[in-house]
């Protein structure tokens, strides 16, 4: 099977958010990347990190659950379309201050992540294949009552 890279067993213990977290962080350092690569006129180089950043923010909207998730769900995507768009913009016009404008933002939600982490009610709106096995097995009622605009709003972005 082979030896597990640190990233990989860092997160064999993650629940749904600390996961998530670590996506942010990986766009974060892509991004890092694509702004290198403008700086050093690699254009493969900054296509393939724009790439990168592009999959993530893919996946993570795929997987959002609206019927879960509420208005915390809609803005995510909201969210993932705009940082998607401004990411191809910042490599279409090769500019090292949009990356950066990406960046600023990515960041932001990335530390309200860090926030939720710390609160057991945020993790009930993940989606499931977010969660890890123990957050999987929450009541249904539990998760449904994690909807309600009271306990989601706590930590809107």
């Amino acid at each position: 099977m082979g030896e597990m890279s640190y990233q990989q067993q860092a997160l064999v213990g993650a629940t749904g958010v600390e996961l998530v977290v670590a996506l942010y962080d990986a766009a974060i350092r892509f991004l890092y990347r694509a702004m290198q690569c403008v700086e050093e006129d690699d254009v493969r180089g900054r296509r393939i990190a724009v790439k990168k950043v592009v999959d993530i923010l893919m996946y993570l909207q795929a997987r959002l659950r609206p019927d879960l998730g509420g208005s915390v769900a809609t803005s995510l995507a909201d969210f993932y379309a705009t940082m998607f768009t401004m990411t191809l913009e910042a490599s279409h016009i090769a500019s090292k201050e949009q990356f950066e404008e990406v960046i600023a933002c990515v960041r932001n939600v990335r530390d309200a992540w860090v926030i939720v982490a710390r609160d057991p009610e945020a993790g009930k709106v993940l989606p499931r294949e977010l969660r890890t096995r123990e957050e999987k097995f929450l009541p249904v009622a539990e998760v449904r009552a994690a909807d309600s605009e009271a306990s989601v709003s706590r930590w809107l972005a």
